[in-house]
């Protein structure tokens, strides 16, 4: 088992990329292993660890099927639905709520 490069902060050679900075490039790491990684130094705590993929290995990223577009949306629609009164809430509900802010909070909807 080899040990990988490791580059610090800001300081990654040309051809490696994170895969924030390969999704912004419409790539994909696509099955290949880390090629190195990158520290951050942090004073109390561990360093902080990105890690690197080679450029030249990356896949272009799967388009969109119209099955997933509709599985997004459906996602979208129920993360929106109050599961207590079954309404659209307009916004996402909360997961520290659970519910719409209406049917949270229902003595402070009646005294408005």
């Amino acid at each position: 088992m080899s040990t990988l490069p490791v580059h610090p902060w800001h300081l990654a050679p040309d051809g490696l990329a994170t895969r924030r900075q390969l999704r912004a490039r419409g790539l994909r790491p696509g099955g290949q292993d880390v090629a190195a990684t990158l520290e951050r130094p942090r004073r109390r705590r561990a360093p902080l660890v990105a890690y690197l993929y080679r450029v030249d290995l990356a896949l272009p990223v799967r388009p969109m099927t119209p099955a997933k577009w509709a599985a997004l949306a459906a996602a979208n629609t129920a993360r929106r639905t109050c599961p207590e009164c079954r309404r659209d809430a307009g916004y996402v509900i909360p997961a520290s709520l659970g519910t719409c802010v209406p049917c949270a909070y229902p003595e402070e909807q009646r005294a408005a």
